[in-house]
């Protein structure tokens, strides 16, 4: 996802984009809770077992009496939200205010691309009142991206006490941008979790290509009921300890890193991996879900200059970044026109996106859901996604082993998709405040 000062007068030509465009694509969108009202929502989160209630995570708002430019480090925001939807099945479905955040240690900071980014709750949580968010903070000043377990009220229903927090991963943040902020439980039941490379432009930060640094630039899983047999996590300014310096969860024995000793072909020191890794390469994984039907973990990658990507990740897989984008060699200079177009990348270690597509169509992917749903067979199995920039909407369907992607729908400043657990419909969450459903046109 990408935010730009241009953000407002880019959303209203968008959505003039989207009237126009009506005739010509093969589904329609109309919102999903039509007396309802959201602020930036920016992602869409299912209660565990539930086919009655979801959750809609508000990504934070300037504090009122704020005008202060929204970019303005250290600028007050108020604590994004979480919005739970209930009475699904009914034809009255009920918004309640279930979470706000508000740090104890710090300073949230909802500027540019951070803010209140992801939100789960744990498959459990009837028994043990946990849930876990994604979002980014000022800690003396300086940004941060914190991983969070919470706790739920024990007088109210579903509510959140925002007063139960427990750090997880604290990790300094060198840039505003590229912050990942997607997390979910797993068939597997571990927590997943994106962090982006760090920010800037064409890695700066020398993130991508490492498994031994700092959470960034992968997707990571953590073990957060610490089961027997599950490793420590290797020490980091990052990871949050008690008073005797154990860390708040543990390493699934089976991430694939856990016993690396090489990558990329650098020899890594013992002790310094970041065992929690489980895909690494990946720039800014911007939304990430996992087929409800057969587990796969689909994944919007955005790119830099010239191509964005959808993959499939796998454990241990490693996506290539810095080196590649999309299917093709990285060349940082290829938009000042330096360099001619990057050819095809030879075939290497690296995971190959399933699709990839390129400036004509869009600038920046916003990773989406496999529609298992019934009612629209158009998209029906299929993997539905976005881009933020351009508006358009598509479908991936597999023919027999080869993806094939057409634009279904636009929107404006798509940032999200979940699922309505009651019917299975497509849920599409916009930053200009909708909620919307994928419906028959």
């Amino acid at each position: 996802m990408r935010l730009r000062p241009s953000v407002a007068l880019a959303l209203s030509a968008f959505l003039g984009i989207a009237c126009a465009m009506a005739d010509e694509t093969i589904v329609a969108l109309e919102p999903a809770f039509p007396e309802m009202k959201f602020s930036l929502p920016v992602a869409i989160s299912p209660l565990p077992g539930s086919k009655d209630a979801v959750f809609i995570i508000e990504k934070g708002d300037p504090a009122p009496g704020n005008s202060a430019d929204k970019k303005k480090k250290g600028g007050d925001f108020l604590g994004g939200k979480v919005q739970m939807i209930s009475g699904l099945s009914t034809s009255n479905p009920v918004k309640r205010e279930v979470f706000q955040l508000s740090p104890k240690d710090g300073k949230f900071d909802a500027a540019g691309e951070s803010g209140f980014l992801g939100f789960a709750v744990h498959p459990n949580y009837a028994e043990n009142k946990q849930v876990f968010v994604y979002y980014s903070l000022r800690i003396d000043g300086k940004l941060h991206q914190r991983i969070s377990r919470f706790l739920l009220s024990s007088v109210e229903p579903f509510t959140v006490d925002p007063q139960s927090e427990q750090a997880l991963i604290s990790q300094l943040d060198p840039a505003g941008n590229h912050n990942g902020g997607d997390l979910h439980f797993g068939p597997d039941g571990y927590l997943y979790i994106s962090c982006g490379d760090g920010g800037g432009g064409g890695d700066p930060f020398n993130t991508g290509g490492f498994i031994n640094k700092d959470f960034h630039a992968a997707v990571f899983r953590i073990d957060v009921d610490k089961k027997p047999g599950n490793p420590a996590p290797n020490p980091h300014p990052s990871v949050i300890t008690d008073s005797k310096g154990v860390a708040f969860y543990s390493v699934p024995a089976d991430n694939p890193f856990l016993k690396a000793t090489s990558h990329r072909g650098r020899s890594l020191e013992a002790g310094t991996v970041r065992t929690e890794t489980w895909a690494t390469g990946l720039r800014n994984a911007w939304r990430f879900s996992f087929d409800p039907k057969t587990g796969a973990c689909f994944a919007g990658d955005v790119g830099q200059n010239l191509y964005e990507e959808i993959d499939i990740l796998v454990s241990g897989g490693d996506y290539g970044w810095h080196d590649v984008e999309g299917l093709h060699d990285f060349n940082q200079k290829d938009a000042a026109g330096k360099k001619g177009m990057p050819g095809k990348a030879s075939a290497s270690g690296y995971q190959r996106p399933i699709h990839e597509y390129g400036r004509q169509l869009g600038a920046s992917v916003t990773g989406g859901v496999v529609c298992r749903g019934e009612r629209i067979p158009a998209i029906a199995g299929a993997y539905v996604f976005a881009d933020f920039a351009s508006g358009r909407i598509f479908s991936l369907h597999d023919r027999g082993g080869k993806w094939e992607s057409r634009e279904i729908a636009r929107d404006s400043a798509v940032s999200g998709f979940g699922h309505d657990p009651s019917n299975g419909d497509v849920l599409v969450a916009s930053l200009a405040g909708q909620v919307k459903r994928i419906v028959k046109k």
